[in-house]
């Protein structure tokens, strides 16, 4: 699933290229990929409306227009957003097209199908859509501190693997980023949060934010089908230091990376950079 640099990575580009842009037309292919309102009134609702700026909270895409209205893509396992600046045959995961006036287009394309787009009328807020924006935590490269993860970790009994993942807690961070921050802060995935001191949450307050400017930096992770709204791969997946790399050297000591499932997902470390504590 595209995390909080795969996602700023888009926004920075769409906010390049659709300022200004208007929408002539609207083609929902898969009616179940809105989710708000039903796909006749989204597409009537779009038709016409001026882009202004592109924002992000958390992994949604908020995309604003010159009248108040608005447009939230959630990208989730696969969905990609397109900027194509010619007519092109329909991909076979195309679920929204949004045809432009200049005659560009922009394309909502998803093989998994969960990705959601919803759209939001002037008079209403994103978060009136979408309640679960509201529950978010943190944006970490803006509010995120030590203190502030002590505090939110207090007396937690799961592992600060799933900790990391609560969108409630942090917004954006997920499985990559959680456990290439985890190792840089030298901190065990099954460690569990309420165990981890003041110390030890300031120095993962830092490699979070270290580790989501990297990825951003070089344009997020291409693990499986995510690209950025020009189609280009990201890049950090070869820099990683555990996420993908059970078995392969740790590129500090040289020990095998191990993977465990937390929670049922995968969580990569080394066993020796990584000391255990207060796990169960």
């Amino acid at each position: 699933m595209p995390e909080l640099p795969e996602v700023e990575t888009v926004r920075r580009g769409l906010n390049k290229v659709l300022k200004g842009e208007e929408i002539a037309g609207v083609e929902v292919l898969r009616q179940l990929s809105i989710g708000h309102p039903d796909a006749k009134k989204f597409a009537k609702g779009l038709t016409g409306k001026a882009f202004t700026t592109v924002d992000r909270r958390g992994k949604y895409l908020l995309i604003n227009f010159k009248d108040g209205s608005g447009l939230a893509v959630h990208l989730r396992m696969s969905g990609r957003l397109l900027f194509l600046k010619e007519t092109k045959p329909k991909g076979k995961f195309l679920r929204v097209a949004f045809k432009l006036k200049s005659g560009k287009q922009l394309h909502f394309e998803d093989m998994r199908v969960f990705g959601r787009l919803w759209y939001k009328e002037p008079a209403l807020s994103f978060e009136e859509i979408i309640p679960t924006l509201g529950e978010l935590g943190v944006e970490p490269l803006e509010e995120l501190t030590g203190s502030y993860l002590h505090k939110v970790f207090k007396n937690k009994k799961q592992p600060i693997k799933s900790a990391l993942l609560d969108q409630r807690l942090i917004a954006g961070v997920g499985n990559i980023y959680a456990d290439e921050s985890l190792f840089r802060a030298k901190l065990h995935p099954q460690t569990l949060a309420g165990n981890v001191t003041l110390t030890e949450c300031n120095r993962l307050a830092e490699e979070i934010i270290s580790v989501l400017s990297q990825a951003i930096k070089l344009g997020g992770s291409s693990v499986r089908d995510y690209t950025d709204s020009d189609g280009v791969n990201g890049n950090y997946q070869n820099t990683a230091y555990v996420y993908g790399r059970k078995g392969y050297a740790c590129r500090v000591c040289q020990t095998p990376i191990e993977r465990v499932r937390i929670v049922g997902r995968s969580s990569h470390f080394c066993p020796s950079c990584q000391k255990r504590k207060g796990s169960r």
